[in-house]
């Protein structure tokens, strides 16, 4: 099967958008979109499942990172995201797309040892949650 190019480029935007490195997949999201050569599914595919794999990599540092890394690192990040997964458990992955905190929240399940498939699917529901409104925002 034969990926276009921006499908590749978006779902690797949303892969790094989603761990510690800066980046922002809605906007080449949006460009795709406007250009209206790739099907809407196909780019709403491509950003989820980037985003997801970027938010599961979090994940798989966190299960690494000592607390003390992680509370020198991210700080008060840390700190609210670790005070929100203890109190709410894992349905708070569903707020992993959110900036600044979302990144944060991923690891932090990381740490917890919050299972792998319970975090694996609220990430990629709220991910796919976010760009499913953006798409529709753009009609």
């Amino acid at each position: 099967m034969d990926f276009p190019a921006s499908l590749v480029g978006l779902f690797f935007s949303g892969f790094v958008s989603a761990t510690l490195l800066p980046g922002g997949s809605e906007a080449l999201l949006f460009y795709l979109a406007r250009d209206q050569t790739a099907d809407r599914a196909a780019l709403w595919l491509a950003a989820t499942s980037g985003n997801t794999l970027g938010g599961m990599t979090n994940w798989m540092l966190g299960r690494w990172l000592s607390t003390a890394t992680l509370s020198r690192r991210w700080g008060a990040h840390h700190q609210r995201g670790l005070a929100l997964l203890q109190r709410w458990g894992a349905p708070v992955l569903l707020l992993s797309w959110l900036p600044v905190i979302g990144d944060p929240l991923t690891l932090v399940a990381g740490w917890l040892r919050i299972h792998w498939l319970p975090a694996l699917l609220l990430i990629a529901i709220g991910k796919g949650l976010r760009y499913g409104i953006l798409l529709l925002i753009m009609t």
